[in-house]
């Protein structure tokens, strides 16, 4: 697939589910047990300490991203770029792992793997990302079966940094609660349901969070946030829809 649209970061710096993930040291393990304290074990953070630069040194990066398939993970499409930072596809220039199901950084469960291939959306600023191997004991966010709808509450989950001048993704997942305002062509809008800290917003390296809503028993993903913005903002949210990429996920995966 050719190179897209030229991305707005660089290496990411821009209702309650049960799952069980695998136990051991490093979440590598292979004994599955449930983990019924963490309400959203879908939550993906993506790392990278090796992205390279113009000038031949590396640098560290990250983004924030959510499992809908085994081995599937959607996020932004500019977490994965050239040197010039244009979004591409295929496999990573750079090491990219994934850990999945986690509370923290140090927690034991989960998993940790590495992304092996990706694929760019030709609408909004999404892509998909490939587990080196399938994640069978976590329940994925499921795909909408049509638009988000104006009023709807939603939840957002990331791993992005705690400040806008120090980026360093947090050692913790972070957790807000919005409400949809506006329903656009290819974006939603929204409004924060409490006043906005770094705890509870999209900041920068949580591009790829999913905003999510239950919708028949299911963890649904509606919006993906396409760009880690300065945080607290004041202002609204803005996310990319995902339900019009719903066809094009399913031929992706093999669904």
């Amino acid at each position: 697939m050719p190179n897209l649209a030229v991305a707005r970061g660089a290496g990411g710096n821009a209702g309650n589910a049960s799952g069980t993930v695998s136990g051991g040291p490093g979440g590598t393990g292979a004994t599955a047990s449930a983990l019924p304290d963490h309400p959203t074990p879908f939550s993906v953070k993506l790392s990278s300490k090796d992205i390279p630069e113009k000038d031949g040194g590396v640098r560290t990066g990250g983004c924030s991203g959510s499992l809908i398939a085994p081995q599937w993970v959607v996020t932004a499409g500019h977490c994965f770029h050239d040197l010039d930072g244009t979004r591409v596809s295929g496999k990573p220039g750079y090491t990219m792992t994934a850990a999945i199901g986690k509370l923290t950084d140090s927690d034991p469960r989960g998993h940790v793997l590495k992304i092996v291939d990706t694929r760019q959306s030709a609408v909004n600023d999404l892509a998909l990302a490939k587990l080196s191997e399938p994640v069978t004991d976590i329940e994925p966010l499921a795909l909408p079966d049509g638009p988000p709808e104006p009023g709807e509450h939603t939840t957002f989950v990331g791993w992005g940094s705690l400040s806008s001048k120090v980026i360093v993704q947090t050692d913790h997942i972070k957790r807000g609660d919005f409400q949809v305002a506006e329903v656009r062509k290819d974006e939603i809008t929204l409004e924060p349901l409490k006043k906005r800290t770094v705890e509870n917003s999209p900041c920068p390296d949580d591009s790829g969070s999913p905003f999510f809503v239950p919708v028949k028993g299911k963890n649904t993903l509606i919006a993906v946030e396409d760009f880690g913005p300065d945080c607290p903002q004041p202002g609204i949210e803005t996310a990319a829809r995902v339900d019009q990429l719903v066809s094009w996920i399913k031929g992706q995966i093999g669904e």
